[in-house]
Parts: C-alpha cells; structure tokens; sequence
C-alpha cells in the first residue's frame, strides 16, 4: 500500500480522503489484468435512501440541521481552529450550501431534499468520481446501471417511506429478492476498511509528517503550527465523530496538491 499511495493519490482528480481510495485503486490494477469493463453498484444508497442520515429525516421540523447534524464531520467553529486565518472562510458555506439547495422547490419531504441533494452533487462528486478515478487509472471502465437516468427518475416519483423500508433501499430490495437470494441482499453492509491509514503510525505517520511539514507545505502554510503539532502527538485519537482521521484528512489534501505540482 505505501508504494501505491503516491499513485493512487496522483490519479485523483481533487483531493479525496476516503480511505477505500487504494482498495479501489489496487482492485482496479488487478481486474484490469483480466477484463477492461465493470459493473458497480454506485448510486443505489443515493437514489433508494441507503444511508444512515436519512431516517432522522423523516419527519424533521428542522431538515437543514438534522442533515448537518447526521453528514456533517465538524463544525465551522471549529475548523477555525485548525486553519490559518488567510484560508478560512467568513461564514459557515456548507451549512449555506445545504440551506439554498434545500429551499429549492421540487421537493418537499425532506427525506427527498436530502436524496436530491445527494443523487445530483454529493453522489457525482464523491463515490462515482472516486470509483472512476481509481478505475480508469488502470484503463479499467465501470459502469454504474443503477445510474441509469430512467430508473433514477422512477425512484425519484417513489415516496421516500418505501425507500426508507428495511434498513433502507426498502423498494430496491424488496424488487431484487425475485431474482437474488435473501442471504446476499440482507448480509451486513460491506467497504474497505485501512486501518493503516485510519489509525496512522510508524512509516504512514513519517509519509504525512514529511507532506505537512516540507518547504512546500509550509510555503502554502494552509493549516494552524498548533493543531498539527496536536495531531502528529497523538494521530490515533484525533477521530472525526464521523470516524474519519483528522491527520490522513489534512496531509491527503497537502499530498495531492504536492502531487498536482499545485
């Protein structure tokens, strides 16, 4: 994993700090060795209601903060404890983001403003550009059916109680169990856990230390002496409450703008 990092991080095309980045970027390598075209299953949390933020939805008085309280990884306070006063913006924009696009008409539950939101920003700029990124970097295309725009403007007219319905993706599942054993579409949710880079020491933690700490990064000086100082201390406890790591976090966006000759 330590030899693909550079690479992996090279082939994205904006800075992207999941850990499953090198699991798709070394599955890619090794597909791509046998076939050139795939299928994957990006789009279906988005587009059926999959994901664990969406429940609170239901029934919110107050669905900008009960969205920002479930995605959110940190405040804009305090992200102004981490950043240098030259690149923190004036006013809390993710927060403003949600606000705007949630007030736009069309949707009016807000499960649906939230899948709104997610199926045209948040699925198209995070987990489809990752997957293509790591795929093509191998000459590897995937394909994502459940992207297909007449099966994403059917769900669209779907009412989010059906969605939410087993766990989630109620309507998807209960469709699929006429062709797919109940063992497949039941089994607990799989991903690419790096503890590696979740949990960050020995050499991963002298690869970020050198990222945040070269003539490079200290020239661009982007985040505040102090917090890095906090981080390269103790990297394994400064978790996100959404269980991200704050170090890998910081020193990916360091590494890829290095990468990028930025």
């Amino acid at each position: 994993m330590m030899e693909n990092l550079p690479k992996a991080i090279a082939a994205m095309s904006e800075p992207m700090v999941s850990y499953d980045n090198i699991g798709f970027f070394l599955l890619s390598r090794e597909v791509s060795k046998h076939i050139k075209v795939v299928q994957s299953g990006q789009g279906a949390d988005e587009v059926f209601g999959g994901y664990h933020w969406y429940p609170p939805l239901a029934g919110s008085i107050d669905p900008v903060a009960d969205y920002a309280g479930a995605f959110f990884d940190r405040t804009h306070e305090r992200l102004a404890r981490y950043l240098q006063p030259h690149v923190m913006a004036n006013r809390d924009e993710s927060l403003a983001f949600v606000e705007e696009h949630f007030a736009r008409p069309g949707a009016d539950d807000p499960v649906d403003k939230a899948l709104r939101l997610d199926t045209n920003l948040m699925l198209v700029d995070d987990p489809v550009k990752r997957v293509d990124n790591m795929t093509m970097a191998w000459g590897l295309e995937a394909r994502v059916p459940f992207l297909d725009h007449e099966l994403v403007e059917l769900a669209g007219r779907i009412p989010a109680q059906f969605k939410l319905d087993q766990g989630g993706k109620g309507v998807l599942k209960e469709a699929a169990r006429k062709v797919i054993p109940s063992e497949v579409i039941d089994r607990p949710k799989g991903y690419f856990p790096v503890p590696a880079l979740k949990y960050i020491q020995g050499s991963y933690l002298e690869m970020v230390r050198d990222a945040l700490t070269n003539e490079k990064a200290r020239s661009r000086g982007l985040f505040q002496q102090g917090y890095l100082d906090d981080l390269f201390a103790n990297p394994t406890e400064h978790i996100t409450r959404l269980r991200g790591s704050e170090l890998w976090q910081v020193a990916l966006l360091e590494m890829w703008l290095q990468a990028q000759g930025v």
